[in-house]
């Protein structure tokens, strides 16, 4: 409490912890961005008396930054109605340190704050946008974070039983179905994918999807994707050599997307498309595809990254 909890350097160490709540809640880490930048300017907004008052800055801060996604989770739903096609969240490159566009007087980029983990996988990503936007804050607060349950009732307005409820109905959505699959195991799929892919190899690629792979594109009506996901690894198979055919010149590469292997496609060292998978019993399950233009900027100049 007091001069201590309140010095610039105590606030802005919440930062990054503050960042990797907010990526999880929203998908987006442009959106959590944002959502940060607006809770420490009401924070640095307060009276310096009401800031004294405050016993946990970081709570506060957390709280507020909560309450933030809360609404922009809210008015995302309107969005993502319009939104042309299939959305997916936002894919991380595994670091890109010194982006100087991502810099808001901070010296660090947002991508090189992020924890890369289970929570951020784009399979665990995808099951979170299925959630009510009461549900994902109560469910990743206290199920990834370990807030607890009061804590979160202040962000949410309801009770700390009403949020146990609320998280636990989460959890039955995420359910324990999948199976772990190591980071060897991952990137030895994604490989042999790539593999096949660079062939054009429909057999191959049959052999190593699963019978009823599902593969989903987000082009938001800027890239050309499929307008709905494709299902089936014989149809799937089809559609990837099918568009390795009509782009040549592309150079496909294994990267860490979200911390799990993946791939990228790259044209003349820019990066086109991000694609994660999804790996159960050797084969791979789903394939996410992100060519929004918009979601890639991160990926910018990622392309002689190892």
């Amino acid at each position: 409490m007091g001069m201590a909890g309140t010095s610039t350097d105590g606030i802005a160490g919440e930062r990054r912890q503050l960042i990797n709540v907010a990526y999880r809640l929203l998908g987006s880490l442009a959106e959590a961005e944002d959502a940060v930048q607006e809770a420490y300017a009401r924070w640095y907004a307060l009276p310096r008396s009401r800031q004294e008052e405050i016993v946990s800055p970081g709570a506060w801060l957390t709280t507020v930054t909560g309450r933030i996604c809360l609404d922009m989770l809210g008015s995302a739903r309107a969005r993502r109605e319009r939104y042309v096609g299939a959305w997916l969240p936002e894919p991380l490159p595994e670091s890109l340190p010194g982006r100087a566009e991502w810099d808001h007087g901070h010296g660090t980029d947002p991508a090189d704050q992020m924890v890369l983990d289970e929570s951020v996988s784009m399979a665990f990503l995808v099951v979170l946008e299925s959630m009510t936007p009461a549900e994902r804050v109560a469910f990743v607060l206290h199920d990834v974070f370990r807030y607890p349950f009061a804590e979160i009732a202040r962000v949410l307005g309801r009770t700390p039983a009403a949020c146990k409820q609320l998280a636990a109905s989460a959890r039955r959505r995420v359910g324990g179905a999948r199976a772990p699959v190591t980071a060897a195991g991952q990137g030895d799929a994604v490989r042999h994918v790539k593999e096949a892919w660079e062939a054009m190899d429909i057999a191959a690629l049959v052999d190593l999807l699963d019978p009823a792979a599902v593969m989903t594109a987000d082009g938001g009506g800027m890239a050309g994707t499929v307008p709905h996901p494709i299902e089936g690894a014989a149809r799937i198979a089809q559609y990837m050599v099918a568009i390795a055919g009509k782009a040549p010149g592309l150079e496909l590469r294994e990267r860490s997307v979200n911390g799990v292997p993946g791939l990228v496609a790259e044209r003349a060292g820019v990066v086109v498309t991000v694609a994660s998978f999804e790996v159960a019993d050797g084969r791979v399950t789903r394939i996410w595809v992100v060519r929004n233009p918009e979601k890639l900027r991160l990926w910018r100049g990622a392309a002689d990254t190892p």
